[in-house]
């Protein structure tokens, strides 16, 4: 029986996707357990978490397996020329390596470009044959029907203190943010599972609450509104990433509470026009937010806050206008990023053409570092920025002013502000006043 490893990465830098001292992490990525349940049984399939275990590079395995985000590339390289300096073969997949997949060859046998389910087992067919090929380009995206479910069970579950139980309804955006590496990578076509298959994966879940990993659960109404229903009568909980205009529709605001929604990760990116139309997230309105939360708010649904600094409008004011923003609407948890040209974006290729890149050490594209030149400030007052606004929103005194809005979901409310209060209490303690 062959053998595969497939190996997650460690990110050295950064505040988001680490372990704890405890050996504790968050949200389940599903790649790997997909991955492994590709994989035909004639091979004994291992997933190893380099976060929190050592990486033994003397075990012997036929095939290691390796996909990271960007800020992980320089650990999953080094892991890989580990592997390879004592002669096992090593394929390597993702956003990352699909975007520059000559720079992943010169440390792995094979690169797998695009979404692997096209050609998965076509490559492990290659191995065993001995005649693996440099590169598998998946030359068309995948139908959704009959999806392998993730192999969770070769997970170490201790690890996961959020939600261990997370799934995939869909794939793509029908948005096309500059920003966004998903539409380069995932299509900007918007391709979703049958709502049969979903329900099936869901209701072997051990637990009542899960997470839905898409980039927009709502991005297409029919099929949310026809998910959401089916969802109402399993009684669980959940929460999941949806776009502003889901308050445009009262009948899927609704259903999104009713099927046990607690709470919606929302990009608002910005609050400033400008930068939403440069973006090309034009249909996000400022002006219409205020409204958009009330209505989110009064279903009954938390919202997370995404929102990103160093766009071209941004200058120093930014911060304090966003905090007050955060606070005036009671926005239950904000995520802050500062703005990243991840490789395979439009945002990247414009960036490096106009020469702003400064710094090309891919650990540190994790959207809490400065790696580009800013247009209405300095690298580090957007840098100091950033670490402020996290710290003034994660103080004890703005995290009951939010969390006491209502009794409603209170329990969602602070867990999600302790863990981010955790992280930014990680951050430096900068003199930038905001009062």
């Amino acid at each position: 029986m062959k053998k595969l490893l497939l190996v997650l990465p460690r990110n050295d830098r950064g505040y988001w996707g680490k372990v704890s001292k405890k050996g504790k992490t968050g949200f389940v990525r599903l790649s790997l357990p997909t991955i492994a349940a590709m994989t035909p049984p004639d091979w004994e399939v291992e997933i190893l978490d380099a976060r929190a275990t050592p990486v033994d590079y003397s075990r012997k395995v036929d095939l290691v397996g390796i996909t990271a985000f960007t800020a992980e590339i320089p650990s999953a390289y080094e892991i890989a020329d580990g592997f390879r300096k004592n002669g096992t073969k090593v394929v390597m997949g993702g956003i990352h390596v699909s975007a520059l997949p000559e720079e992943a060859l010169q440390h792995a046998d094979s690169v797998v470009m695009g979404e692997a389910e096209h050609v998965w087992k076509e490559l492990l067919n290659d191995v065993v044959q001995g005649e693996l090929k440099s590169f598998y380009r998946a030359e068309s995206l995948i139908e959704m029907e009959s999806m392998a479910f993730p192999r969770r069970e070769l997970l170490n579950r201790k690890m996961y203190v959020s939600c261990f139980n997370t799934i995939q309804a869909s794939r793509g955006c029908p948005f096309n943010c500059e920003f966004c590496a998903v539409t380069a990578f995932f299509g900007r076509k918007y391709r979703t599972r049958p709502v049969s298959d979903v329900i099936d994966e869901i209701k072997r879940f051990d637990t009542r609450d899960f997470f839905f990993i898409d980039d927009n659960i709502t991005g297409q109404k029919s099929f949310a509104r026809e998910l959401f229903q089916t969802l109402i009568p399993l009684n669980r909980t959940w929460g999941g990433q949806a776009s502003i205009n889901i308050a445009k529709d009262d009948e899927l605001l609704s259903l999104y509470a009713k099927s046990g929604g607690k709470y919606v990760f929302i990009g608002f990116e910005s609050l400033s026009e400008q930068n939403l139309r440069k973006m090309n997230k034009s249909w996000n309105s400022p002006d219409a937010y205020k409204v958009a939360i009330s209505k989110i708010h009064k279903a009954g649904i938390n919202i997370l806050g995404s929102f990103i600094f160093g766009l071209d409008e941004d200058d120093p004011s930014v911060f304090k206008r966003t905090f007050d923003f955060i606070m005036e609407n009671k926005i239950d948890a904000a995520q802050f990023n500062i703005l990243t040209p991840f490789p395979g974006t439009r945002l990247y290729e414009k960036m490096k053409k106009d020469g702003r890149i400064t710094d090309n050490d891919w650990a540190k594209y994790h959207t809490g570092e400065v790696i580009f030149s800013p247009k209405n400030m300095t690298a580090d007052e957007l840098q100091q920025g950033y670490y402020a606004l996290f710290r003034k929103t994660y103080a004890w005194s703005s995290i009951l002013k939010r969390c006491m809005r209502s009794p409603r979901n209170i329990t969602y409310r602070i867990g999600m502000n302790i863990s981010y209060r955790r992280k930014s209490l990680r951050m430096p303690d900068t003199e930038l006043q905001y009062d």
